[in-house]
């Protein structure tokens, strides 16, 4: 440690971020097998064992929010996860190096906006009073549709809000694998008499396959994770047994009632779900001959 103290001094500051972030609120997990109680504190609440587990999965939403949280990301699954990929491949063969710089910007701009803008946008779009889209719908004689009272239409809205907010920023990943591929393979390819389709499935696609397994296998230890903001911005009480999930839950639970300890149970389960997922992903993964996570 001595003779590389330079390299350890400049990883400091991100062990200290995993140290006070990510190590010590692990304490706060016994919160899960507690009576939480503020007036006795952390060490002096009640141990009440698996109490919270079983009220959690007796609770008449319990399966409702499973259905919801899962039905949302396997939305994500199938129609956000791609387009990353076919975004990348699409901006790594524009030869133009400005024009795919400003296409680069615009898709990334997205993801710096907040979910109570795109909420907003959201709203202003598809509302049945102010909304662009109704107005052209009745003015083009036709009634209005509740795009955001309309359970039918939630699932789906969810999953168009994340794919134009964060397909941008996922082909980060995507094109700096693009970017480590030898051009000699190409340049190959094209001596072969290989047109650009062909070079795109037999040389970029193969070339990236590990980067798109490792970040599936890290996209299904979220299975259980829905974005707050995002579900509790566009929730009414019209579409609440399609958007109420467990983030939602631990939220009205913990904050709004004061049961912590409720809050606590509904992330520890939501942390065992993914991390079972990521298991059982990355044997899969490895069994069909590709590299994991470890």
């Amino acid at each position: 440690m001595l003779q590389h103290k330079y390299m350890y001094m400049l990883a400091l500051p991100g062990i200290l971020y995993f140290i006070l972030f990510k190590l010590v609120p692990l304490l706060g997990l016994m919160l899960a097998f507690k009576d939480y109680n503020p007036f006795s504190g952390f060490v002096g609440s009640k141990w009440v064992g698996l109490m919270h587990f079983k009220e959690l999965f007796a609770d008449n939403n319990f399966y409702m929010m499973l259905r919801n949280t899962f039905a949302i990301n396997i939305f994500g699954l199938v129609f956000m996860f791609p387009l990353p990929i076919v975004l990348a491949l699409m901006l790594n063969e524009v030869r133009h190096e400005v024009f795919k710089r400003i296409n680069q910007s615009i898709v990334y701009l997205p993801h710096f906006l907040s979910w109570v803008v795109v909420a907003s946008m959201t709203f202003f779009i598809l509302s049945t009073d102010v909304g662009i889209v109704n107005k052209l719908i009745t003015e083009s004689g036709r009634e209005s549709v509740a795009f955001l009272s309309n359970p039918n239409y939630f699932w789906g809205l969810i999953t168009v809000q994340n794919m134009w907010k964060e397909a941008g920023w996922g082909t980060i990943i995507f094109l700096a694998a693009m970017a480590g591929v030898d051009p000699q393979r190409y340049e190959a390819a094209v001596v072969d008499g290989a047109n650009r389709w062909r070079q795109i499935w037999h040389i970029t696609l193969p070339a990236i396959r590990p980067t798109i397994f490792i970040l599936l296998i890290l996209r299904l230890g979220h299975m259980a994770d829905v974005g707050f903001e995002q579900v509790l911005l566009m929730m009414n009480p019209l579409v609440s047994s399609l958007a109420e999930v467990f983030d939602t839950y631990a939220y009205t639970q913990g904050i709004l009632r004061g049961q912590i300890s409720t809050g606590v149970t509904v992330g520890m389960f939501k942390g065992v779900v993914g991390f079972v997922l990521v298991l059982v992903s990355n044997y899969v993964v490895k069994k069909l001959g590709h590299e994991g996570i470890y």
